[in-house]
């Protein structure tokens, strides 16, 4: 499996046997983006930095609310939970995916607004890979991100909505490596895995903007 960023909360996922696009990003997002041919869509919510389904290449199956999704051998379950921490009545729902691509267990939170209950852990589950925002304009706080992070236990974070030059109205990413302790961060422009080599010891990776 292959994992590519293409900016913001946009994340290009080629398995063996499908491909994923989460939270397509449009261009006044400030990327270049030359999307591939994808056979899968997940969005989490219905804003426009993390909805942009116009420039998919193909015919993907757009998957958009909670539910549980078989596409060949790829499974995806689409977890309700809110944009902010008033259930919704700010910014609405938020759909987190859990999707178990090549054996590996990946959970994308999408805009996340609030801390995860006991209830939603258990529908997560196990977690190899969490894709974590972590620049907490309109989404979770850090002190929330850091919770999940020792809540879910996964062996990889893939911190993402966070301040760049294109996205220069949120945090940087830098407070939270800070809070995790990371001194020096590994940096990726394309993370290629197997179930096989997914570390012993956690890892928080920042993945540059691919093009692809």
């Amino acid at each position: 499996m292959e994992i590519f960023w293409l900016g913001h909360s946009c994340f290009y996922i080629k398995g063996k046997e499908k491909t994923i696009i989460v939270d397509p990003c449009p261009p006044d997002c400030g990327y270049l983006l030359n999307y591939p041919y994808v056979d899968i869509a997940t969005i989490s919510h219905s804003h426009p930095g993390h909805s942009y389904l116009e420039g998919l290449s193909g015919t993907p199956r757009k998957i958009m609310t909670p539910g549980e999704y078989e596409i060949g051998k790829t499974f995806i379950t689409g977890i309700a939970s809110f944009h902010d921490s008033e259930t919704g009545k700010i910014k609405g729902g938020n759909t987190i995916y859990v999707i178990n691509i090549d054996g590996i267990n990946l959970c994308h939170l999408g805009d996340l607004g609030h801390p995860l209950s006991s209830q939603l852990i258990e529908e997560i589950g196990s977690v190899d890979i969490l894709f974590l925002p972590v620049g907490e304009i309109s989404t979770i706080s850090l002190d929330t991100a850091t919770e999940i992070v020792k809540q879910l236990n996964p062996c990889i974070i893939l911190p993402m909505h966070y301040k760049t030059e294109k996205r220069d109205k949120l945090q940087p990413v830098d407070e939270f490596l800070k809070r995790m302790g990371v001194h020096e961060v590994r940096r990726e422009t394309k993370l290629s895995l197997s179930q096989s080599s997914l570390p012993a010891n956690r890892q928080i990776i920042l993945m540059a903007h691919s093009e692809l």
